[in-house]
């Protein structure tokens, strides 16, 4: 049996609080070429963006330099949170040291110590839902802006 579908104001709870409290998310990317990228990524949310670092010559990090699209997702299939987004890279000495050393800190490894750079994702979509009673009023955030 499943709960009850949650309102959108519940949702918007659950998914701050993910946003907030879980450590790793999928971060799917798409090459020059057209090849997609799947990978997993610590971030860290800073209550309007999200922060992810990794190796400069990932296909992660290419893709991102190449085309600033992305998809992010939290969870697992029945209770998700899919976040489509902007993506601006960021060299780790132009990152406020008190916002490195907070990603550091939630991650369990800094970035700096390998010169890696940062991904700043600003969403413009955001989705959340549990089960197929939550689908068709799945969207959060459009645009860019919060609708609950």
């Amino acid at each position: 049996m499943t709960e009850p579908a949650r309102p959108l104001s519940v949702r918007k709870q659950d998914t701050l609080y993910r946003l907030e409290h879980d450590v790793d998310l999928w971060v799917a990317t798409v090459s020059a070429d057209g090849a997609p990228y799947l990978m997993p990524l610590s971030f860290l949310w800073d209550g309007k963006t999200l922060l992810l670092s990794t190796a400069r010559n990932n296909p992660t990090a290419r893709n991102l330099r190449a085309n600033s699209a992305v998809q992010l997702t939290l969870g697992h299939t029945r209770d998700v949170v899919h976040i489509a987004g902007t993506s601006e890279t960021m060299r780790s000495q132009d990152l406020p040291h008190s916002e490195a050393e907070a990603f550091a800190a939630k991650a369990g490894f800094d970035p700096r110590r390998s010169a890696y750079p940062y991904f700043r994702i600003t969403p413009t979509k955001i989705q959340s839902w549990r089960e197929v009673d939550e689908l068709s009023n799945r969207v959060l955030m459009q645009d860019g802006t919060w609708l609950v």
